[in-house]
C-alpha cells in the first residue's frame, strides 16, 4: 500500500466545515483513539471526523486491517464487462480468481456478526445475445470456497441504465433493456447483526384501511395463515421487501435508484474543478439502506472499491466510522466534495 499512497497534501474534513491540512496539527496520531485511521499504518489520502480514505492497492489495505475489526463491508467492484472501462475491470473468465483474494480478506476482517454487501451487475457474452454467468459463479465460490453465508439476495432497479448492447436491444430488437443489478448480502455466520426496524417504510393505504376496519383470521389458498393481529401497525412502519425502491428517505419496493444525477453537489463541484466524474457511481440510497439495516452508530463500515466515496459519505452522515480504498486518486479527490456539502444540505449526495 505504501508504494501507491498519494504524496499530495492530506486533508481533514470536519463534516462540512473548512478543510484543515494535516500539517496544521491534525495528524492521524492525534485523532481519537477509536478513529479508523489508527487501524492502518499507511498515510491516508484524507481523513474526516469519522473516516479515512486510502489511495492505493485495496487488497494491501485489507491485509493491513486487524482481524474482526469491521462491522460491514458494502461495495461495488468493477463489473466483468466485455468492454473496458476507464476505472479498470477484469475479464469475466478471470473474474472469480481475481476477486477471491479480496473475499478472503473481507471474511477475515469482519466481526462474527458482520455482513458483506456486494453490488454486482451482469453482462452479455461478447458477440452473442446471451448472458454471462460469471457473477453466479462468483456467488457460489463466495459461499462454497470462502465460507460466507448468503443471508439474502436483493435487487437494484436502475432506470438510468442504457439500452445496451445496442446490437441486440435497439438495432435488432431481440432483447429488452437490462435494468436490474444484484445486491447480495453475505454474512460470516447465519445470524449477523440486523434489524429491519431501522428501515421500515410508511404503511400503505391498504394497511391503514385494514387497521381501521379490522381483519378476520383466515388461511390463504397458499396455506399462509392470516391471524387477527395481521392488521396491527404498532411497529411504526411496514417491513421493506428485498426488491426495493428508493423513494425519498427509505427504499421501497424495488431499490429503484438512478446513478446519473446531474445537479447534485458532487457533480457540480467536479464540473467546476474540471475533474472527471466517476462513470459508475454508487447511488447513495443503496449503501444508506444497508448501513441502517446492518449497523449501529459508531460501527465501522468498509468500502474497498470506494470510487467517489459515496459509501463513506453516507456512513459519516449516519454517524458510522468508515474506511475507503481506491486506486484512482482523481476519484478520491472528487469524492471529498461530498463531505464539503454536509453543512449546507446533508442529503445532497
Amino acid at each position: 500500500m505504501a508504494t501507491a499512497v498519494s504524496t499530495k497534501p492530506q486533508t481533514v474534513f470536519d463534516n462540512g466545515r473548512a478543510p484543515l491540512p494535516v500539517a496544521a496539527g491534525l495528524s492521524p496520531n492525534e485523532l481519537p483513539l477509536d478513529h479508523p485511521a489508527r487501524l492502518i499504518p499507511d498515510a491516508p489520502f484524507f481523513t474526516s471526523r469519522l473516516g479515512v480514505a486510502y489511495c492505493g492497492d485495496s487488497l494491501e489495505m485489507l491485509k493491513a486491517l486487524p482481524t474482526a475489526s469491521v462491522n460491514l463491508v458494502v461495495t461495488s467492484p468493477p463489473y466483468a464487462l466485455h468492454f473496458k472501462k476507464a476505472y479498470g475491470n477484469e475479464h469475466k473468465d478471470r473474474y472469480v480468481n481475481w476477486f477471491l483474494p479480496f473475499a478472503k480478506e473481507i471474511l477475515r476482517v469482519l466481526r462474527d456478526d458482520g455482513s458483506f454487501v456486494l453490488n454486482i451487475g451482469g453482462s452479455y457474452n461478447k458477440g452473442m445475445p446471451t448472458r454471462s454467468v460469471y457473477h453466479f459463479k462468483l456467488l457460489i465460490a463466495l459461499v462454497e470456497e470462502i465460507g460466507f453465508n448468503l443471508a439474502q439476495e436483493c435487487f437494484w432497479y436502475n432506470p438510468a441504465k442504457m439500452p445496451v448492447p445496442a446490437e441486440w436491444v435497439t438495432v435488432r430488437r431481440i432483447r429488452v433493456r437490462d435494468s436490474v443489478e444484484y445486491v447480495w448480502w453475505f454474512s460470516k455466520t447465519p445470524y449477523p447483526k440486523a434489524s429491519n426496524l431501522n428501515v421500515l417504510k410508511e404503511y400503505s393505504e391498504d394497511m391503514i384501511r385494514l387497521n381501521r376496519n379490522g381483519v378476520r383470521g383466515a388461511t390463504r389458498p397458499s396455506g399462509h395463515v392470516i391471524r387477527d393481529s395481521f392488521d396491527k401497525i404498532d411497529a411504526g412502519g411496514s417491513i421493506p421487501p428485498n426488491v426495493t425502491e428508493a423513494g425519498f428517505d427509505f427504499p421501497e419496493s424495488m431499490m429503484k435508484m438512478g446513478n446519473n444525477a446531474a445537479n447534485d453537489l458532487y457533480t457540480k463541484r467536479c464540473k467546476e474543478e474540471g475533474i472527471k466524474i466517476h462513470p459508475a457511481r454508487f447511488p447513495a440510497l443503496l449503501p444508506r439502506f444497508f448501513i441502517k439495516l446492518l449497523t449501529n452508530p459508531n460501527d465501522l463500515v468498509l468500502d474497498p472499491f470506494a470510487g467517489s466515496l459515496t459509501a463513506g459519505a453516507v456512513a459519516e452522515q449516519l454517524d458510522r466510522r468508515w474506511i475507503a480504498g481506491e486506486t484512482v486518486e482523481e476519484y478520491l479527490k472528487a469524492g471529498t466534495f461530498r463531505f464539503q456539502g454536509f453543512s449546507q444540505n446533508p442529503m445532497l449526495f
